[in-house]
């Protein structure tokens, strides 16, 4: 079963999912966030998935973000619509900037890193694959 990872912003949502043994963390896509729910009841149709992992922004001294709002009243809306799915709430604070520094290291060309939806995929891609690391620990 995978473990699927949600970076929810007020615009655009990144999605990333493990592969099915838990091991690798991948990009899935990114979605108008307006359409997240809709996308993930589709997606749980064709997919098994165990846990799905929120991004909770925090500011440096750990206090919720302005976006904490926005993000905590699509956790509810998730739980509502997926009662039995099990969700964790993990801390977003660096991922959009390692998201960034990552494009850059990969060589992407200015005009790619400022895809927003990349970054994103790429955050949630980050969130999925740190928590991977702390649970083989």
């Amino acid at each position: 079963m995978r473990i699927l990872a949600i970076d929810y912003g007020e615009k655009r949502t990144g999605i990333a999912v493990t592969d099915e043994m838990q091991l690798i963390a991948s990009g899935l896509t990114t979605i108008p966030s307006g359409t997240a729910l809709a996308f993930l009841k589709d997606y749980f149709t064709k997919e098994k998935v165990e846990k799905v992992l929120i991004g909770e922004p925090k500011q440096m001294n750990g206090q919720p973000s302005q976006s904490a709002g926005l993000i905590d009243a699509f956790t509810v809306k998730f739980s509502e619509q997926f009662p039995d799915m099990q969700v964790v709430r993990v801390d977003e604070r660096f991922t959009s900037k390692m998201a960034f520094q990552t494009m850059i290291n990969s060589g992407l060309k200015k005009k790619q890193r400022q895809d927003k939806g990349l970054i994103d995929e790429i955050s949630a891609t980050i969130l999925l694959q740190d928590y991977l690391i702390q649970k083989n620990k």
